[in-house]
């Protein structure tokens, strides 16, 4: 019997993107008595999905952005938390304008 899921294909990111995600994953906002804020979104156009992450804390942001038809993620690292988040927005909105679907926001998804 077969399984429609079994996969011959290695999905191994974190050797391909590690030095793209340090800052993302190393950035905590410099606040010890603060965990950063975090909120993912999934996006889907045709066959491909892209995530777009916001990781806040009290000194600073960061996004990270995922897309299919880029080689590598794209990290950017802000002093304003707010500013953050308004380009979040802003790029998700703007992604939904060029056909991407929205199919999840919220919380990181894990496991």
């Amino acid at each position: 019997m077969s399984n429609d899921f079994d996969s011959d294909i290695d999905f191994d990111f974190d050797d391909e993107f590690e030095d793209d995600m340090e800052a993302f994953d190393e950035f905590d906002g410099g606040d010890e008595d603060e965990d950063p804020a975090l909120r993912t979104a999934v996006l889907q156009k045709n066959n491909m999905i892209a995530l777009l992450c916001l990781k806040t804390a009290a000194e600073g942001a960061a996004i990270c952005r995922v897309d299919p038809r880029e080689s590598r993620p794209a990290v950017q690292l802000y002093d304003d938390p707010e500013a953050a988040v308004t380009w979040f927005t802003r790029s998700l909105r703007s992604s939904q304008e060029n056909g991407w679907r929205l199919i999840y926001d919220g919380l990181p998804l894990q496991g």
